[in-house]
């Protein structure tokens, strides 16, 4: 089960720019991650399944000068629970040429100072991303996160995360043993079996899904049961960490926030969006998440 539950701590460097109140200000207002983190302007709290499935972490992260300090209790190493922070803060890639792209457009580039340099918080893993995908299709999001945090109480784990307690997703293998639950049709309890063993057969890997081509990772992410075209460039875009990859099929929220941002008609269409994302190479999709923040 890797550490005890003792606490320990870890520090991060990021590279290029980065505010924890820029990502604790998106945590606040993005439907995922409520029960599953908290924010204030100086503290992050998280609790996931590790990727590992070998149990379940917390992390109170709080900005110490130009690096972060976090303290880990739970299971898994201080690496393992260090590496899978970093991916969900978007902090396991050096952005130290962010600045320079965001010189080419003065629309982002303002945005950008904007928003307290934000990057996209990820969710958790793959696994979470998809498993919120089941949960959520077809209801609207305060039914999901009720639903999620139920199950996460009755089938997760409790984490005391710096005096804070908190509730994190069930692993796969117990996800599995959920033979009914409410709020979930047998469809979805279907659904959600199906994410449970593309997780534990490693399908769901993050680092695995981010080698490949975005359309083979988009084609075998839509093997699973009831995960279409959306829920996969959901998996792909908010979970694995890629940063150069537009939605496959744009949702009308970023058309709109594109649209209003360039003041252009509302909403852009698909190729207009490409043709503006140009000059975001290499971060087309920090920057369409950043312009779909601004606009919330």
């Amino acid at each position: 089960m890797g550490d005890s539950a003792h606490s320990a701590s870890f520090s991060i460097h990021p590279r290029g720019p980065f505010s924890l109140a820029g990502s604790a200000r998106f945590i606040a207002g993005w439907p995922p991650a409520k029960d599953l983190a908290t924010s204030e302007e100086d503290t992050v709290r998280l609790c996931f399944a590790l990727d590992s499935f070998q149990g379940h972490a917390g992390v109170a992260i709080r900005e110490c000068g130009k690096q972060l300090i976090a303290t880990r209790t739970g299971n898994g190493s201080v690496e393992e629970v260090r590496r899978q922070t970093e991916r969900i803060l978007s902090l396991d890639h050096d952005a130290s040429d962010l600045e320079q792209v965001l010189g080419r457009d003065a629309v982002v580039g303002r945005l950008h100072r904007e928003s307290g340099h934000l990057r996209p918080v990820l969710f958790h893993s793959p696994y979470e991303a998809a498993a919120w995908s089941a949960i959520s299709a077809r209801i609207n999001h305060r039914q999901a996160q009720r639903v999620r945090a139920d199950l996460a109480l009755e089938h997760g784990a409790a984490l005391d995360v710096d005096g804070v307690s908190m509730h994190a997703f069930p692993l796969p293998d117990r996800l599995l043993d959920v033979e009914a639950f409410p709020g979930l049709s047998d469809e979805k309890l279907r659904r959600l079996h199906a994410v449970a063993e593309a997780a534990l057969d490693g399908r769901l890997d993050p680092y695995r899904l981010r080698e490949l081509h975005a359309e083979e990772a988009l084609a075998q992410l839509q093997e699973m049961r009831g995960i279409g075209p959306f829920y996969a460039g959901l998996i792909l875009l908010r979970a694995v960490g890629v940063t150069d990859e537009l939605p496959p099929t744009p949702e009308p929220r970023l058309l709109r926030a594109v649209g209003r941002a360039y003041a252009r008609p509302e909403p852009v269409s698909a190729a207009e969006l490409e043709r503006i994302a140009e000059s975001w190479r290499p971060y087309r999709t920090w920057i369409a998440v950043l312009l779909r923040a601004a606009a919330e």
